[in-house]
């Protein structure tokens, strides 16, 4: 436009002081700039693109390999083309990167009339999350510069990297209880396995409880008595609250703590053990299909920024799997903790009074913590109260800012696990966790 209103005035001027060279190169560029425009509008109109994915389901350290088939069906060669394929800024320019990429995803081309040009390129996942590949930014103009002109290509495509799995050693294999041989503090739950002893027969009780051998021998009604139930299995409770993780210390802390709570799962899914687990994150995909991604496009500055944007989700809904056994659960678990974003809509304590009555008794709750203060230690502190057993792990580097948090949690009956690192997961299990009485 700017362009046009220049040559307009200028002609206005060349037309008031009779200058007509001037007249006719106005009237030469107008023509120049008002084909250059149709001509722009044209090839953009004939040119599509389709984006192919090796891979949806990813692991960490998985290859993804990209392919952009880009199509020209005009019969008026497109003298440049620039494409580019649009990922999340925040994948790419984290240290470590997320997403790192091989090759190159910006293509500059010419395009003869009904012409296909293929652009790929390759992606190494270093982190597990739900990612947005596209969409495809086309970019094109007239051979002067007088006008350019882009547009959005190939809706984009999203893929899962999962976290990796990291076995745990240290497990009393032969009980097959992953946190040890614990008895609960109330005979809520009995065992018909293990037989204590044989008492008198009390009004109520069911005939299959009914010693029949010392009925015969007595003469009188027997019954017999089990011990209370052990722990069996795991509830997950897993904090991904932003104010838990300090800006300098992420993602280091938070992926740390993901990658802890899969191991777990992991560990006790393969000794047939219910296991489930509750977090306060928000699933990615879900803020994804709420947010769409549809946005600005004026600018293609306007669509890169648009592309690499997260907003931040209050929603107060948690994610959960259900703590019970089943061949599916651990992968349920793994998939969702793929998809899993820091989220600031639940503190720890609200989550913890949020779920508290899906809890099953019979399973050891282990928290994941990386902030632990007077609040959270009283919030788990009640669930000890309630009957529960809680075997709680900090996940921090400082034996201070430890000693402080297992101090808080030692008061409330709770003995507490650090860990440190990446390679403090395997042995985070190692001793037995037994509960004070």
């Amino acid at each position: 436009m700017r362009w046009i209103l220049g040559a307009a005035i200028l002609l206005a001027i060349s037309m008031v002081f009779g200058l007509g060279l001037m007249a006719y190169a106005m009237y030469a560029l107008m023509a120049v700039i008002g084909g250059s425009r149709l001509l722009v509008n044209y090839w953009l109109r004939n040119l599509t693109a389709t984006r192919h994915l090796s891979h949806t389901d990813l692991e960490e350290g998985d290859l993804l390999t990209v392919g952009l088939t880009v199509r020209y069906t005009g019969s008026i060669p497109m003298p440049w083309f620039l494409v580019e394929d649009l990922l999340p800024r925040h994948a790419i320019v984290s240290r470590p990167p997320a997403l790192e990429v091989e090759g190159q995803r910006i293509f500059l081309s010419m395009m003869w009339p009904r012409a296909t040009r293929l652009l790929t390129y390759r992606i190494q996942c270093h982190r597990r999350g739900y990612y947005q590949i596209g969409p495809a930014v086309v970019e094109t103009g007239d051979v002067f510069g007088l006008y350019k002109q882009f547009k959005m290509l190939a809706e984009p495509g999203f893929i899962t990297v999962e976290p990796s799995i990291i076995a745990l050693d240290g497990f009393d294999l032969a009980s097959k209880r992953p946190l040890g041989e614990i008895k609960m503090q109330s005979r809520l739950f009995e065992d018909p396995s293990r037989i204590a002893g044989v008492r008198r027969y009390q009004l109520g009780d069911p005939l299959n409880r009914v010693h029949w051998a010392s009925t015969a021998r007595t003469g009188e009604l027997h019954s017999k008595q089990y011990e209370a139930t052990c722990i069996a299995g795991v509830s997950l409770v897993l904090d991904l609250h932003p104010d838990s993780f300090p800006a300098k210390d992420e993602p280091i802390r938070s992926e740390l703590s993901v990658k802890c709570a899969v191991a777990i799962a992991n560990a006790v899914h393969l000794m047939d053990q219910q296991v489930g687990i509750v977090t306060n994150s928000v699933d990615a995909a879900q803020r994804m299909k709420y947010e769409g991604w549809d946005f600005d496009a004026r600018t293609r500055n306007a669509a890169r920024k648009s592309a690499g944007r997260i907003d931040r989700d209050p929603r107060l809904t948690p994610q959960r799997v259900r703590t019970r056994r089943g061949a599916e659960q651990f992968q349920q678990i793994r998939h969702m903790m793929a998809r899993s974003e820091k989220n600031e809509g639940l503190s720890l304590p609200a989550l913890l009074f949020e779920i508290q009555s899906e809890l099953p008794r019979d399973a050891t709750v282990v928290p994941i913590l990386s902030k632990v203060t007077p609040e959270v230690a009283l919030a788990l502190g009640n669930l000890v109260r309630s009957g529960y057993v809680v075997s709680p792990i900090v996940n921090c580097w400082d034996e201070y800012e430890f000693a402080q948090a297992a101090g808080l949690l030692l008061a409330e009956r709770m003995v507490a696990k650090q860990l440190k690192s990446l390679e403090t997961i395997s042995q985070i299990c190692q001793e037995q966790a037994y509960p004070l009485f």
